[in-house]
């Protein structure tokens, strides 16, 4: 199975991320242009939390909170569950679904080094299959 870190080094290790002083209004007009459904939060260039379009939903809107009046930091998610890049795709993918998350900042050492989503984690399953798939054709097809 696939490490975190051949993950990383296909899709890149870059973060979108915002400070916690930073309105919710900021993070949610961030996360639509560039099309995610997270942010990372960092203070210092140090991971302090996340901040999810869930969050927003639960946080801000259903409980009639202004967006551009909440700052990030009263809303994030600050109880952080990460990886290393040595770990596997297969354990990311059991982490998320035990603690119904869907974004991994990846740690190494005290560094942030990357993110990965469970669609990133779904496109490399599906990858090191249809792999697995071509070559078993070819070799009951003789081809390989």
């Amino acid at each position: 199975m696939k490490k975190v870190s051949e993950l990383l080094r296909s899709k890149g290790s870059g973060v979108l991320s915002v400070s916690p002083d930073a309105s919710v209004f900021e993070a949610i007009e961030l996360m639509s242009t560039k099309n995610v459904g997270a942010l990372l939060v960092l203070k210092d260039n140090k991971l302090v939390g996340v901040i999810s379009e869930r969050d927003y939903a639960r946080k801000v809107f259903l409980q009639g909170r202004k967006s551009k009046e909440t700052r990030v930091g009263d809303i994030m998610a600050d109880k952080m569950i990460y990886v290393k890049p040595s770990d596997s795709v297969e354990y990311c993918m059991a982490l998320m679904t035990d603690k119904h998350i869907r974004h991994l900042p990846v740690m190494a050492e005290d560094e942030l080094v990357g993110l990965v989503s469970i669609g990133d984690l779904v496109k490399a399953v599906i990858a090191e299959q249809q792999y697995i798939i071509e070559q078993l054709e070819n070799y009951i097809t003789g081809n390989g």
